[in-house]
């Protein structure tokens, strides 16, 4: 499958100053903890999962002779070094609330150390495919669909935007990798449906444990008003059905969603107060 990423595409990390609040507000996401619990639990997947995408496209880089895909994969290595930095200061945060995040991240360490000690380099390679396609769509709903994250602390906001604009410009890249050192679309199939499974797994865990921690946990009112955020007739994830299965088709790419629009448009945001690095 030839790579539709756009020609001459910029990946640059970015760094925020003053990215989180000093005190985070217990539920940032419009005093809503369900929306605030969903949106903390994938934040404390985020440094070691990052750190293992790295690892994994680190593994072919040699094999690369495109100088445009090498320039984009530094940035891929810039962008998620700075996520995964910026999400251990989430997670502290996190502590600071009384969450024990040393708990939920026990298990994805344990798992990924198997994977990376067990599974061949493509599989790795795989997994990182699919887990950016997640991060990839729920990240264009982030920047186009203001029921994501409306009512939210502005600070976290922007926080979540910032993240969301990077996962957008390096969508492609592990997967541009994938193809020149593979392209098994069986492998990259097989990836999604473990990825799907242990992505949602870890975040229900860190969900749950984050509103049994505040009382809220057999809450049914809290229960019903997120489940219908998520999965109701205009939920979030459920709009994202679609997209999702776009995964499996033999002849995807990831920029056949063309949403490079969205980038100029978050880009004025944050390329003029950021710090280039």
């Amino acid at each position: 499958m030839p790579s539709t990423t756009p020609k001459g595409l910029a990946i640059r990390p970015r760094q925020l100053d003053a990215a989180l609040p000093e005190q985070m507000p217990r539920h940032w996401h419009a005093g809503d903890a369900f929306k605030t619990h969903l949106f903390n639990a994938m934040s404390v997947l985020f440094p070691d999962g990052e750190r293992f995408f790295i690892d994994s496209v680190r593994l072919f880089r040699e094999q690369i002779d495109d100088p445009l895909l090498q320039e984009q994969i530094r940035g891929f290595i810039g962008q998620e070094g700075h996520h995964s930095r910026e999400h251990q200061q989430y997670s502290q945060r996190l502590r600071a609330l009384g969450y024990d995040v040393d708990y939920l991240e026990r298990g994805l360490k344990r798992r990924l150390g198997i994977v990376q000690k067990h599974l061949s380099p493509e599989l790795q390679l795989a997994a990182t495919c699919a887990v950016e396609h997640l991060t990839a769509i729920m990240a264009d709903a982030v920047l186009k669909d203001p029921q994501w994250l409306t009512g939210a602390d502005p600070q976290m906001a922007r926080l979540w935007r910032w993240h969301a604009l990077e996962e957008t410009e390096h969508k492609a890249v592990a997967f541009d990798v994938f193809m020149q050192v593979s392209g098994s679309t069986w492998l990259r199939r097989r990836a999604m449906l473990q990825s799907t499974f242990f992505f949602t797994l870890d975040t229900i865990k860190g969900l749950v444990h984050m509103l049994k921690h505040d009382g809220l946990l057999w809450n049914w009112r809290v229960w019903r008003d997120g489940l219908t955020w998520l999965w109701g007739k205009n939920g979030i994830y459920r709009k994202l059905i679609p997209v999702y299965c776009d995964f499996y088709r033999s002849a995807f790419h990831p920029w056949q969603h063309d949403n490079l629009y969205l980038v100029d448009q978050y880009r004025q945001e944050f390329d003029a107060p950021a710090a280039s690095v």
